[in-house]
């Protein structure tokens, strides 16, 4: 004799050792009024529960194959040959594969590489001791979008003066502008040498400072031409 909804109903929620208000109570919470003595309704054939009550009750039950658990025998459901040990392995592996990721019916967003060219300086900023800066030797090379889009150059760093942040040999990107406030880093030259360093402003003067505690901070005598190339940028 094939069992009622409302039996079904009943043995789905004793199977998971509910009670009827237990049942309620989570649907309640799911912003849908619905009382103990409905769910009872529901079981006794009294009532049955409409679409958005139904979906709620399954979610309540923790029923996933909704169409072994409440529909008719005779159709085919991907989980109906199998007794309940068998669906819970299902269940399992189901769990697994959302845990790797892999199968994920999500729309990944495809990141989108944005290709530009930019000139790399070939004699190094110093982070030592200073070296001219040859606007006329670049080269000019493709970068990804891994390069901050303010970026307008590049240079390399050579020394260690600017150690822990930027290392001997790094590539540093540069946006350019003429004026940076105190505290930025940027690149500047002065007397035909040009450095990668931290500016301090302050009442008496201008001074360039590097990271590594090593280095002296650098002075710029009032009077020189001192340039600003730009500021470093990541």
């Amino acid at each position: 004799m094939k069992k009622t909804l409302g039996e079904k109903i009943t043995a789905a929620r004793e199977a998971i050792g509910l009670s009827q208000y237990e049942v309620a109570e989570f649907i309640k919470n799911k912003g849908i009024d619905v009382t103990n003595q409905k769910v009872s309704k529901w079981e006794t054939n009294y009532t049955t529960p409409n679409a958005y009550q139904f979906l709620a009750l399954c979610e309540a039950l923790k029923v996933s194959d909704v169409l072994g658990t409440f529909g008719d025998c005779s159709v085919d459901s991907p989980l109906s040959n199998l007794n309940q040990e068998g669906k819970n392995k299902v269940e399992e592996y189901i769990t697994l594969l959302i845990a790797s990721g892999m199968y994920s019916n999500e729309v990944k967003e495809e990141k989108v590489i944005y290709m530009r060219k930019l000139p790399l300086y070939d004699l190094p900023v110093s982070a030592g001791t200073g070296k001219y800066l040859d606007d006329n030797s670049c080269e000019i090379i493709e970068v990804g979008s891994d390069v901050p889009m303010e970026a307008d150059f590049g240079v390399r760093i050579s020394g260690d003066s600017m150690e822990p942040r930027f290392v001997d040999g790094q590539i540093v990107w540069i946006h350019k502008q003429d004026i940076l406030e105190d505290g930025e880093i940027g690149v500047f030259a002065f007397e035909n040498n040009s450095y990668c360093k931290k500016i301090s402003i302050c009442g008496d003067g201008i001074k360039l400072i590097s990271l590594n505690e090593e280095y002296a901070p650098i002075s710029v005598p009032r009077g020189v031409e001192f340039h600003c190339f730009g500021k470093v940028v990541e």
